[in-house]
């Protein structure tokens, strides 16, 4: 098939600029022909290059606390977590494909971070996700909810990895534009890592696992703009994905690194081939001779162009030691997977492409990748208008409910409130034995095999704070993730992030991102999380609108002894009912205002950093020394809510709980308030002095709200709520809603 000609015109098609393509012509001397074309555009596309982010990034805290990587140097994040292992995670993004397609664009998003985790050395051990929906009374968002929720499941659940947390928004802003952030966390001893790397002149380059076909090819483009009417109809850039090849892949590649038969592996997601071979290439100062008349298709009459750009699911690029070839393959055929020698390692930084005996690519493998000569911007911000309006609104001028009852009742049956089990029931969340706290907590938490310790981990973002204050919004979504975790009796150690946002050649969302990675980074610093790497999804806009800008952040914390895990509802009658923290009365972007008053308004609550600290100090200290039953953060619907998922979120056993909430002004400011550092705690009345003792010896406020019991919720000797009622309200809201 005979090439098109290069021009200025095609590399537009392309995604690239004019500026770009002029300076790929300069660089090369040449213009480039049509296979290194789509070579260079996908490379140089927002989801490979990170070209208007990486200068963002990079003030973020990337090392320090027990990084073993630094920020972005494999393929997932690596840390310490003593006896001699290690925990490696990453989240990612799949939003455009699961627009298009639900199914496979979310399931495909589970086996891409999934790779990236194994591809470390680690084998995983959990998954978890971050869902953002338009509302479910429209049939498209019902359609898209649904495929998405069963695309992760089924590849969860065939591969073998546990789904044990997540988080589902439900707003009008995500309806053309869904989010689908996918993470997954693995175990690695420390001598058995292995980084994605290529060295070694002569060393065989392989292509192992699935054939490769047309589906995928220019994914990495696809993902990155808009979501329009021509990117409906892309459905070629949808990956379809095979689970049970990736559990086959999975055991082939941890037994190949075990044996210590490679210098180097790296998953081929975006961009495929193009992508592996020119960033292993580039991180070990070498180059590459690829054939690709050997690569493995699965369908006839690919040229090289899509072969390079094909982003075919659960292949991976193997650069084995010299001599181990005939090892490595026979792992491979005992797990009948592909294992072809497509080319060699050489040391002049050039990667060499050639097909059915003519040279398709002559390209420096530094000139293409992130870091390298991938073009770095920094876009025009300014300050949205929105922003100080929303600000100046006195939520003073809102009517008081008739019944705050009745308020209490519309609050919680909100979907952003209501449980999410519909949704989980659906995930295998125990498969592994190791899942000591599954979905429906503040966090799970999940045993490490061979030790006394566990992990806890969790994903979080409320994104209508950060509408309304990028900067402090993000920090609080660094506390509330590191709230949930200590919560848990769980140390927080590092984050990875999926930063969800619109198009960045426009200026106010250039400046909310630059916002949003300055609160990150301050959050991070001050509670030593550092940031190990993440994601980048820009172009979150449909034809209607931009989303709500979403740095989705997900953490891990090390529990240090198993015995400490704690669980968020109450536990038995007679139980002690306290508030940790002070309530401010705020209501700005909270669910109450949204649901009642319909209104996004505001500033997002305050956020005091050592005031954060020494609550998650505090509770550590009760935790570790077996102090609390149970342990809660306030968080969306304020105090009210929460009482009542302490009483409800056990379902086999719910416990009534009476109370008095503390009103400064208004009832319905007081009980509805999303003020942050405050956790519900319960104790057992013989441990009061003990409690008492700890508190009143840190800088935590806390204050007595009464005792667990009953088969009512009641509040200040004024409202009660059967607790049949929250049940049925919680868990049967969604599936009414899917069912119907």
């Amino acid at each position: 098939m005979k090439e098109p000609e290069v021009t200025l015109e095609l590399a537009l098609e392309h995604g690239l600029t004019e500026e770009e393509f002029n300076k790929i012509c300069d660089k090369l001397g040449r213009t480039p022909n049509f296979t290194e074309l789509g070579i260079i555009s996908v490379m140089w596309s927002e989801h490979c290059s990170y070209k208007n982010s990486i200068a963002q990034l990079k003030t973020l805290p990337r090392e320090g606390g027990r990084l073993l990587v630094g920020a972005g140097e494999e393929n997932a994040g690596l840390v310490d977590i003593g006896d001699g292992l290690a925990v490696a995670f990453k989240i990612e993004s799949h939003n455009h494909p699961s627009a298009v397609e639900p199914y496979q664009g979310a399931a495909t998003g589970v086996g891409g971070i999934l790779r990236d985790i194994f591809t470390m050395g680690a084998r995983p051990i959990a998954a978890l996700n971050s869902l953002r929906f338009g509302k479910l009374d429209d049939a498209r968002t019902k359609y898209l909810f649904k495929g998405v929720v069963k695309g992760i499941g089924d590849y969860g659940n065939c591969f073998g990895v546990p789904t044990v947390a997540g988080e589902v928004y439900f707003d009008e802003s995500y309806k053309g534009n869904p989010l689908v952030n996918a993470m997954a966390v693995g175990i690695v001893k420390h001598d058995k890592t292995v980084s994605a790397v290529a060295k070694g002149e002569g060393n065989p380059v392989m292509i192992v696992g699935s054939s490769t076909g047309r589906d995928g090819i220019h994914g990495a483009t696809f993902a990155s703009e808009e979501i329009s009417e021509e990117s409906e109809a892309k459905r070629p850039s949808v990956q379809v994905g095979d689970p049970f090849t990736e559990k086959l892949l999975l055991e082939a590649t941890l037994e190949i690194i075990h044996e210590d038969l490679i210098v180097g592996i790296q998953d081929m997601g975006a961009a495929g081939i193009s992508c592996s071979t020119s960033e292993m290439s580039e991180k070990g100062n070498v180059g590459m001779e690829i054939d690709l008349s050997k690569v493995p298709l699965r369908e006839q009459g690919m040229t090289a162009y899509e072969i390079m750009l094909s982003e075919s699911q659960e292949r991976m690029l193997v650069v084995g030691k010299k001599g181990c070839e005939r090892r490595i393959k026979e792992i491979f055929d005992k797990w009948d997977l592909n294992c072809v020698d497509i080319g060699t390692v050489k040391n002049d930084g050039i990667i060499d492409i050639s097909y059915e005996g003519e040279k398709k690519s002559s390209l420096p493998a530094w000139d293409l990748v992130l870091g390298g000569g991938a073009p770095v911007y920094q876009r025009e911000t300014k300050k949205p208008e929105y922003i100080e309006q929303k600000r100046s609104f006195d939520f003073n001028t809102l009517p008081e409910p008739e019944c705050v009852a009745d308020a209490f009742e519309k609050v919680f049956s909100s979907l952003n409130i209501v449980s999410k089990q519909w949704v989980y029931q659906q995930y295998d969340s125990t498969i592994g034995t190791n899942t000591v706290v599954g979905p429906g907590c503040d966090s799970a938490v999940v045993r490490i095999k061979g030790t006394a310790k566990a992990l806890a981990m969790k994903t979080d973002c409320n994104s209508r704070y950060v509408y309304l204050n990028p900067k402090e919004g993000t920090k609080i979504a660094v506390a509330e993730s590191a709230r949930n975790i200590v919560c848990s009796g769980g140390h927080p150690l590092a984050v990875t992030n999926c930063l969800n946002f619109g198009n960045p050649y426009k200026p106010e969302v250039y400046w909310t991102f630059k916002e949003a990675i300055a609160g990150m980074g301050e959050a991070c610093r001050f509670f030593n999380t550092p940031v190990t790497g993440g994601n980048v999804s820009f172009y979150n806009e449909s034809p209607e609108a931009a989303v709500y800008p979403t740095p989705v952040i997900g953490m891990i914390g090390c529990v240090d002894n198993v015995d400490f895990v704690t669980t968020s509802y109450f536990k038995k009658e007679g139980d002690l009912i306290y508030l940790l923290g002070e309530d401010y009365e705020e209501l700005g972007g909270s669910e109450y205002a949204k649901a009642v008053h319909r209104k996004v308004e505001g500033n997002c609550p305050r956020l005091d950093l050592q005031a954060e600290k020494d609550l998650h100090l505090l509770l550590l200290k009760l935790i570790e020394n077996n102090v609390l039953s149970s342990a809660h953060d306030i968080s969306e619907g304020g105090i009210i809510c929460s009482i009542a998922e302490c009483c409800i979120t056990n379902k086999e056993n719910p416990i009534g709980a009476d109370v008095h909430i503390p009103v400064k002004t208004r009832e319905d400011f007081s009980f509805f308030s999303e003020s942050q550092s405050r956790v519900i705690v319960s104790i057992d009345p013989e441990k009061k002095e003990r409690f008492e003792n700890h508190a009143s010896k840190s800088f935590v406020p806390f204050q007595s709200l009464g005792k667990v019991g009953g088969n009512k919720m009641k509040l200040n000797s004024q409202y009660e709520f059967s607790i049949e009622k929250l049940k049925d309200v919680y868990y049967k809201t969604i599936p009414n809603i899917m069912n119907d």
